[in-house]
């Protein structure tokens, strides 16, 4: 896992996960779900891997355009 640099200070993601196909993202909250390129798709989950590495955006991102289209919650 990687910590979530949260460039803005209020991000809620803490970690994420990347490898080549999907992104987990772990929020502060404890909960953590994991995106891939079957859901969201591909588009999603490349935006979400360049957002997390940026450390910037990321929250934003899912909140406004992935929502509740994760392939499966993790915790």
């Amino acid at each position: 896992m990687q910590p979530y640099k949260n460039l803005s200070g209020v991000s809620g993601v803490r970690y994420y996960e990347i490898d080549e196909r999907y992104i987990n993202v772990h929020f502060k909250d404890g909960t953590a779900y994991h995106y891939n390129y079957i859901v969201p798709g591909v588009a999603p989950v490349e935006e979400m891997k360049s957002l997390a590495r940026k450390g910037l955006g990321l929250n934003t991102f899912i909140n406004q355009f992935v929502k509740k289209n994760y392939a499966a919650r993790l915790s």
